[in-house]
């Protein structure tokens, strides 16, 4: 088999995840690949095996290696080294008004808030070995062909703040928000800044997560299926109008969730 043929020309654009699949092979029982210091497995599908890796929104364009580790049931591991192409992306400035207290935090919610990061920052180290999906991902509220915001350089009341990390959705107050695909349910509460959230792990470092809601339809280290109700869309949190944030991280990557689609 040509592995330097599958593996040739693989790039990705900043804030973006790259799908990267092997053909199924008899007696290889293992699949893993090693990218910007992450070591992602790849999952078995039915016709082979999948994984996704992620280019943060602020990784340096260039050229990075990947190595890709297979392990065989006869005790045999082939290594293949090829290369990720991350290619520049450039993303819009946003100035937005907000309400104070969502600036110019108090103790006690910069407390919160502190304590939320390092919560979150906690279930985004975890990779599992297994995919928990094995159908195409879709979008959270059916029919919307697109998003808004991702990667924009947000500037709340004059004050510069982190990059927009997911896709803002059109959405009024309670227009129901399904399961982008099948996973396990590791976060589903009220956060400081994200509103009523639900966090999904589906493998491999792959998490979406749902902000804004109005209301909380699961809970967490519950199974649900793609295209499960999760919750009701609203406004809650730091926004400016009812709308969902529908977020992805890739082994921590900050990616555009629609890149999952593609």
């Amino acid at each position: 088999m040509n592995w330097l043929i599958l593996m040739a020309a693989l790039t990705v654009g900043q804030g973006q995840a790259l799908r990267i699949d092997l053909p199924g092979e008899s007696g290889l029982e293992n699949a893993s690949v090693q990218w910007r210091g992450e070591t992602v497995p790849f999952g078995r599908m039915e016709e082979g095996w999948l994984t996704y890796v992620g280019a943060d929104l602020d990784v340096k364009p260039g050229e990075y290696p990947a190595k890709i580790t297979l392990e065989y049931s006869d005790g045999r591991t082939r290594a293949i080294t090829e290369v990720i192409t991350v290619e520049a992306r450039e993303f819009p400035r946003t100035e937005l008004e907000v309400e104070k207290k969502y600036v110019s935090l108090s103790d006690e919610n910069q407390q919160r808030a502190a304590k939320e990061r390092q919560e979150i920052s906690t279930i985004y180290k975890n990779t599992s070995a297994e995919a928990l999906w094995d159908e195409p991902f879709l979008v959270p509220i059916p029919g919307t062909t697109g998003g808004r915001n991702f990667g924009h350089r947000r500037v709340f009341n004059g004050q510069p703040r982190a990059p927009h990390s997911g896709a803002d959705l059109t959405a009024a107050t309670g227009t129901e928000i399904l399961a982008t695909n099948r996973g396990r349910v590791v976060l589903a509460k009220d956060l400081f800044f994200s509103g009523n959230a639900v966090f999904i792990d589906h493998g491999l470092g792959i998490y979406s997560v749902y902000l804004h809601l109005s209301e909380i339809m699961v809970e967490p280290g519950e199974m649900v299926e793609r295209g499960q109700l999760v919750g009701l869309a609203g406004a809650t949190g730091r926004v400016t109008g009812p709308h969902l944030h529908w977020g992805v991280r890739a082994q921590g990557a900050r990616v555009d969730p629609f890149s999952l689609l593609d």
